[in-house]
């Protein structure tokens, strides 16, 4: 009897998980606690003294509303690329595909360089927006702007290989029964890629929370304009104030863990109630 081949490819399971469990207890567990023990020392007083100033409240307006706004654009755009991608063939469908990750390659700070040239009022988008009265760069909308070009390839990514994967026998066969377009896309794609639509937009939600170097050249960094959390911490470490620092970034951590834990939730409800609607 031939021997089986196992499907354990890597050495043991103690070796693989002891090496996973150091990496990830080195670069994620041990910087929280370090911001942990941090705050622990300040006192609740004062860390909420400084998570609810004014400055810190205008940031957190500002912050999370373009957030909210690039999640939008992205979900949008992002669902219209991964369907463009995955139903179609054309020339240069390569080049747009590996186009769509060119934000995870090029550094933040070179993407935020090019957004303010191209959306001043001698660039190619401001000289044709800026005598409109449509202001970009030191805007709201050049941090949005900024958000929505470093994150989107998180939603692209997420919902394109799902697409891949549907049966379009299904819809071959909705459509045989008079089904139309539309109704093919709400009752039978829309429900298979909502937990991946869903898990890519938050995905890119919490990528937006944090994004700095992008940012920061077109926003203008006004204190209650244009101010973001992430500039805030910056300013706050350039000033030795690390409690300060660790108490801002605790709110975002929070908010981005809070996001995530109820989208997964949100994610698994919508599979078990698909899985039972089947």
């Amino acid at each position: 009897m031939p021997n089986q081949r196992s499907k354990h490819l890597l050495p043991g399971f103690g070796l693989t998980m002891g090496v996973s469990l150091f990496y990830v207890t080195l670069v994620i567990l041990l910087p929280i606690l370090a911001m942990l023990l941090k705050l622990a020392g300040m006192g609740l007083p004062e860390f909420w003294r400084i998570i609810s100033s004014r400055r810190a409240i205008a940031a957190y307006q500002i912050t999370f509303s373009s957030a909210f706004y690039a999640t939008i654009i992205n979900g949008v755009v992002g669902l219209l690329l991964a369907w463009v991608l995955t139903r179609y063939r054309f020339p240069g469908r390569r080049i747009l595909d590996a186009l769509v990750d060119l934000p995870f390659a090029l550094p933040t700070a070179v993407a935020g360089l090019v957004l303010v040239t191209l959306f001043a009022d001698t660039g190619w988008y401001g000289q044709f927006l800026e005598p409109n009265g449509l202001k970009i760069n030191y805007t709201q909308a050049g941090i949005v702007a900024a958000m929505a070009f470093t994150s989107i390839p998180f939603v692209v990514r997420a919902v394109q290989p799902v697409l891949e994967e549907v049966d379009e026998s299904l819809e071959a066969a909705a459509e045989t029964l008079g089904a139309s377009r539309w109704q093919i896309f709400t009752r039978i794609i829309w429900p298979t890629i909502l937990p991946a639509f869903i898990g890519g937009c938050v995905l890119s939600f919490a990528r937006s929370l944090g994004e700095f170097g992008a940012v920061v050249f077109i926003a203008g960094n006004i204190p209650g304009v244009t101010e973001i959390v992430s500039l805030l911490i910056f300013i706050r470490l350039d000033e030795y104030n690390y409690e300060a620092a660790a108490a801002l970034a605790f709110v975002l951590l929070a908010v981005a863990f809070l996001t995530l834990l109820a989208t997964n939730a949100l994610a698994a409800w919508q599979t078990r109630y698909v899985e039972r609607a089947a």
